[in-house]
């Protein structure tokens, strides 16, 4: 049987610019612009005109046509020997989320989904060239998606192919490093050779345990970071400074920082039972004895730690409550106990139970739920 595929293309405007003729400075000039409106209308008219006759002239192509029309696709022809076609696969557009960019993906989405391809554009937040603050934060949601999405793909048995023929450079490169460690295989079309170039998956291991090791205070601002809790200059002394990034004033992890520790984190949340990250919140002798049952059980102690990185995150901001939380207050009377937020959902379910002391909530016990 054939190893199905989910194949991730950066997608650029390159088939707009392709096309575009005298309008094509116009084409790069506003590529960043996140909207239409932000267009002046006399200007938005002209490039409304581009985009549809992109539309036209993808609708209307050939394969081999194709090529000659989108890096993007280029590169997917040359990937399955000049036919879209070939084999049914999954696609990911990786795009900016501005007004060509999608328009752009938006079509050649059209393209793939005509030859009976599975396509979702999936558009980058702040994935702009015309602001490092604002790209680095898309970078870091570039990793978010490779770590948490691209990762579990690859591990339910799908083969994974970064296709980077397409895109914005400064993109390319990073997705190339991505590649190195989510991908089964990245590949190039080279334009002045023509040929395909295949880059195999690299044996990269990228893990903080050596510096986190023993350094309690570290991996408290490492794990506050993590889920975007503020974080003092003082309390990363020691942190690679590769790892770091200043943003507005404030301390955050990097894009680096971000993979290493979505590399990281199973291992370091794994092991037991870690402190509590915030000043709010504080473990009765009780829970700390159920708990310790189930430290020879990785998967459960890294339940425990994520969702107290959680509850941590809500009890510093409230509005922060996500479904796999679910922090509530108990119905009935179940002293000492008052509020209650779930541990893990799947087989034995567990919930976390305790109460509040002031601001101060204390984790009493780690327990069935009760309903």
């Amino acid at each position: 049987m054939t190893q199905q595929r989910l194949i991730v293309s950066t997608c650029g405007t390159s088939a707009l610019t392709n096309i575009a003729g005298e309008e094509r400075t116009l084409v790069t000039k506003y590529a960043n612009a996140r909207t239409a409106e932000d267009i002046p209308e006399t200007v938005r008219k002209r490039l409304q005109s581009v985009i549809d006759a992109m539309q036209r002239r993808l609708t209307a192509a050939k394969p081999d046509e194709l090529s000659n029309l989108s890096a993007e696709l280029n590169g997917l022809l040359w990937l399955n020997m000049g036919q879209l076609d070939a084999s049914r696969d999954n696609h990911w557009l990786i795009a900016t989320d501005t007004w060509l960019g999608k328009s752009t993906a938006d079509a050649i989405s059209k393209v793939l989904e005509r030859y009976d391809q599975i396509v979702e554009v999936k558009p980058i937040s702040d994935l702009r060239t015309d602001s490092l603050d604002e790209f680095h934060i898309a970078m870091t949601d570039l990793a978010s998606l490779c770590a948490e999405e691209v990762r579990g793909w690859r591990e339910a048995g799908w083969k994974i192919i970064f296709n980077l023929t397409g895109g914005f450079k400064s993109v390319q490169g990073f997705m190339q490093t991505l590649g190195m460690l989510y991908a089964d295989e990245t590949v190039y079309v080279f334009e002045r050779t023509n040929e395909l170039l295949c880059i195999p998956r690299l044996p990269i291991r990228m893990d903080i345990e050596d510096v986190l090791r023993g350094n309690e205070e570290a991996l408290r601002a490492f794990q506050r970071m993590a889920i975007e809790l503020p974080v003092t200059e003082d309390e990363t002394r020691g942190l690679p400074g590769t790892l770091l990034i200043k943003i507005d004033g404030e301390v955050a992890l990097s894009v680096w920082g971000k993979i290493v520790w979505d590399n990281s984190k199973y291992k370091l949340l794994g092991k037991s039972l870690l402190p509590p990250i915030t000043t709010n919140l504080r473990y009765a002798p009780g829970f700390e004895k159920t708990v310790k049952q189930y430290q020879q059980e990785t998967d459960r102690m890294y339940k425990i730690n994520e969702r107290l990185m959680d509850l941590a995150r809500h009890l510093e901001d409230k509005q922060y409550n996500p479904k796999r939380l679910d922090f509530k207050q108990l119905k009935g009377k179940h002293d000492p106990w008052t509020h209650e937020c779930d541990a893990w959902a799947d087989k034995d379910a567990r919930r976390i139970f305790g109460h509040f002391e002031g601001d101060t909530f204390v984790v009493d016990d780690l327990q069935k739920g009760l309903h």
